[in-house]
């Protein structure tokens, strides 16, 4: 069986009792993400059972005492969101390896060496958690996970974290294209703008992503910005 038709049995309780509903694995964890809409592609069975393995259908009077309807597409909907889907083998290494990018990414923008005050390349980090015990859950936030894990790489490799703020000023004739760039960093704090037009202000920023910034403006601004470390 290929992998987007493997079944796999979603278990939900719902106050006393037990339900269970037969989907396919690749899609019902799709639809999970909002990758796919269309409930009809997820449930592979169109019932809902209180034992699948012994096709045991759950009543309509047991679905609307439980979910106060017995609307089977709402019932189904609210099982596959919030049931216990299991995970192929499969979908927990993709999950993992997704995750794992993330925290990469995550650690890169946040922390620098601070030899160089530059962020570490994506493979070093990479490579520096190859040293070191790491388990990662594919449905922890990568924050909250990417943290726990520095403080394990600190003796393979040098990070800093803090934040710093930068005073930018962006001529009127690259305001509508740049304002977009410097946005994706963060909020803009004490914001004008000049007689002439042009658009100045502040933002706090972690100090990992200050290079990325000064690259970003200038290249939107052709090199005429003003960006400067406010002290």
């Amino acid at each position: 069986m290929s992998s987007e038709k493997k079944t796999v049995i979603v278990k939900y309780v719902k106050g006393s009792e037990r339900f269970e509903l037969i989907v396919y694995a690749d899609a019902a964890l799709d639809y999970r993400q909002n990758k796919v809409s269309e409930l009809d592609k997820v449930v592979a069975v169109d019932e809902v059972f209180t034992d699948s393995s012994k096709g045991l259908r759950a009543p309509r009077d047991k679905l609307k005492k439980a979910f106060g309807t017995d609307n089977v597409k709402e019932i189904e909907k609210e099982i596959v969101l919030k049931g216990d889907l299991p995970l192929t083998t499969e979908q927990r290494r993709r999950l993992i390896e997704e995750k794992k990018k993330q925290i990469i990414s995550f650690i890169s923008k946040n922390y620098v060496d601070p030899k160089t005050n530059m962020p570490h390349p994506p493979l070093r980090i990479e490579q520096a958690m190859g040293m070191i015990s790491v388990q990662i859950d594919p449905f922890k936030p990568a924050e909250e996970q990417a943290r726990a894990i520095v403080d394990k790489l600190r003796p393979y490799l040098a990070l800093k974290t803090g934040n710093v703020t930068l005073y930018f000023k962006i001529p009127s004739k690259y305001v509508y294209q740049t304002i977009k760039v410097i946005k994706e960093f963060g909020e803009v704090k004490e914001e004008s703008w000049g007689s002439d037009g042009s658009y100045s202000g502040k933002i706090n920023i972690p100090v990992a992503s200050q290079s990325a910034f000064f690259d970003r403006v200038y290249s939107a601004t052709h090199g005429e910005a003003l960006v400067k470390l406010v002290e």
